[in-house]
């Protein structure tokens, strides 16, 4: 997978690996950096549930960006199991870690008690990023940075707001110093390791996620059944899976109004990313408990069988 013509001395590449707790900004500030939306986003916690691979190549570098479930402090479901190992192995592979916390939130109350002695133990260059500056008084942020010094001293602490684009930017050539010298891992018109397939499931959890109330969203999963590409056309059949009938309800809606108007957005959004017009189809089924099976969350691609 190494890239002959990346191996001039001087080139650099190695995985940017993003962690932090549910909802502070982590796939919003890798679709930012990568200027592609990649990781699914919403103003709920636990969105994503992949590791999510971004790749941005330039004339020098490639930054391998990798975005992580939020960290979960006490799992309730293999799947939640699963995510928290997922957090885990972003420790071990990679070559600088990228901490996001909320400058909105309690200092204290930042980092998940599992994950604070992995990242004093860190053999690896930090960043911390407070996002969400505009969100809180420029006073408060000085001693903020502060605390996060004293506290993990990291390589780089810079304050951000990743919705609105303030010093993010600037964060390319900080990472570009960081990154250890080595030849590309994917040719330079990689974006993603993920399938168009999948992609297409994301956009449309994305929408579930966006449109439903509560725990509905989290009992769900879409998987994408078919997915024809035509000269003028791309079909696609997706199939979401609830864990009880009741939720399987709710998803369709009365009259099926609420599965229409989900895909009518999930088509909007697959048509601009795909570049094609598409056929979506929905359906809804009852999986019992799929968050809980092992043999559901391996068909599903949680688990390696």
């Amino acid at each position: 997978m190494i890239q002959e013509n990346t191996q001039a001395n001087g080139y650099k590449a190695g995985f940017v690996n993003i962690i932090g707790k549910p909802n502070v900004g982590k796939s919003t500030l890798m679709n930012e950096l990568l200027g592609e939306k990649l990781s699914i986003v919403s103003y709920k916690a636990q969105t994503t549930r992949h590791r999510i691979i971004g790749v941005l190549s330039g004339a020098n570098y490639q930054i391998v960006f990798s975005d992580t479930p939020g960290i979960i402090q006490s799992p309730s479901y293999v799947l939640h199991e699963i995510m928290l190992n997922t957090i885990k192995e972003a420790f071990e592979d990679a070559d600088i870690l990228v901490l996001v916390l909320d400058a909105q939130n309690d200092d204290n109350q930042q980092i998940d008690t599992k994950i604070l002695p992995m990242l004093e133990k860190r053999q690896v260059p930090l960043f911390v990023l407070l996002n969400k500056i505009d969100k809180v008084k420029e006073a408060e942020i000085p001693p903020k940075i502060a605390f996060w010094k004293a506290k993990l001293a990291p390589e780089v602490i810079l304050p951000i707001s990743a919705l609105y684009k303030q010093n993010t930017q600037g964060l390319i050539p900080l990472l570009v110093e960081y990154l250890p010298q080595h030849p590309a891992y994917y040719p330079e018109d990689t974006l993603t390791d993920r399938t168009v397939r999948f992609l297409a499931s994301e956009i449309i959890r994305e929408k579930i996620f966006l449109l439903y109330e509560q725990e509905l969203p989290y009992c769900c999963e879409v998987v994408i059944d078919e997915f024809k590409e035509k000269p003028t056309i791309t079909v696609i059949r997706a199939i979401i899976l609830t864990e009880r009938d009741s939720q399987r309800k709710i998803m369709i809606g009365k009259d099926g109004s609420m599965l229409k108007k989900l895909g009518i957005q999930a088509r909007q959004d697959l048509e601009h990313f795909l570049g094609v017009k598409v056929f979506l189809s929905l359906y809804v089924k009852v999986e019992s408990n799929w968050r809980k099976r092992t043999d559901k969350l391996k068909k599903l691609g949680y688990l390696n069988s």
